[in-house]
């Protein structure tokens, strides 16, 4: 598999088997870092992480795993980058593609990565934009084949909002991948029905399975895996709060959610989560709607089914095979 060069932008770019030689990638690579197992074999070359959105697991995973890798990276945060402010994505592209090796970008919308990575001669990988977080999948089925052992046929369930970037992301891996995914929501909470038929029509070469229940019982019923977001997303303003949680809660992951779904059920989250008043945004919503815990409860979070943290260690894995497989001569 030779993905020299290549940028990684959305997964509906890439094949099944692309897919999952990232994935068995980044398994070996955790397992030589596991064993304490030098390789750094990109030494001596650069990368240039913009970030108009902050993250604390997605800085730290480029990072370490440049690191590891034998890289050097700079991080230019939303003061630090005039990208499409005082210079063109074109421009600003342009130079950095001349000092750099590969350009990590996070922020908001999906044609500006696009944009970078037609104007780039270096491999441009997409951190997040509102529309897809293909990182995040590849962590994420890593995740779900360390605890089950295969990644075909698994059913997963994703509650709450689909209509941006991990929604639409894990309905897209689903579909590339042979695995069942469901949308549990408020209808209005689906994806758009452009990306539904796209992976629609890619489920029917790889035999998975796309469907939506407005009734959480029924779409969790015999689920493997529940997976679930916070409710607003980063840039949109704090008045879609109050909608939000009056549409969404209901859509709560909860133990008897859990319960519902059976003992093989694991739960998901690509994190932050909302899941006590540890945090300012948590005690912020509590003082105005007296909530104590949102997307999903605090006993759910902190159980032995939730395997968040795998999850998010896995980000620098994956994120890590992704350079080494795009960079390596």
């Amino acid at each position: 598999m030779n993905l020299k060069g290549r940028h990684l932008l959305k997964l509906l770019d890439h094949t099944p088997e692309e897919i999952l030689y990232l994935v068995d990638l980044a398994a070996e690579l955790k397992d030589k870092k596991k064993k304490g197992i030098l390789h750094d074999e990109l030494k001596g070359k650069n990368i240039a992480l913009i970030f108009e959105k902050t993250s604390t697991r997605t800085r730290c995973s480029f990072e370490v795993a440049a690191s590891d890798l034998g890289m050097g990276s700079t991080y230019l945060n939303p003061t630090d980058s005039q990208i499409g402010k005082k210079e063109s994505i074109a421009d600003t592209t342009r130079v950095l593609a001349s000092m750099y090796d590969g350009i990590e970008y996070r922020g908001f919308e999906q044609e500006i990565v696009e944009t970078i990575a037609k104007y780039s001669k270096v491999p441009v990988w997409n951190g997040l934009t509102n529309e897809f977080h293909p990182t995040q999948m590849l962590a994420d089925v890593l995740t779900i084949r360390e605890h089950f052992g295969h990644i075909k046929g698994i059913h997963l369930v994703y509650m709450g909002d689909a209509r941006y970037n991990t929604g639409n992301s894990l309905m897209v891996v689903c579909a590339k991948l042979g695995m069942h995914f469901t949308a549990v929501s408020n209808k209005k909470y689906f994806p758009s029905q452009d990306l539904i038929d796209q992976c629609q029509a890619i489920a029917k070469e790889t035999g998975a399975i796309i469907d939506f229940s407005e009734d959480p019982i029924e779409g969790t019923k015999g689920a493997d895996v529940i997976y679930t977001d916070i409710w607003v997303s980063m840039g949109e303003p704090d008045s879609v709060w109050e909608e939000r949680i009056k549409e969404l809660s209901p859509y709560r992951v909860t133990s008897d959610i859990m319960k519902n779904a059976g003992d093989q059920c694991v739960f998901m989250h690509c994190l932050p989560s909302f899941h006590d008043l540890n945090t300012g945004i948590g005690k912020q919503i509590h003082e105005k709607y007296g909530l104590t815990e949102m997307e999903v409860t605090d006993e759910v979070f902190e159980s032995s089914q939730s395997i968040v943290f795998d999850e998010a260690e896995n980000r620098m894995h994956t994120i890590k095979a992704v350079m080494l497989a795009t960079l390596k001569d």
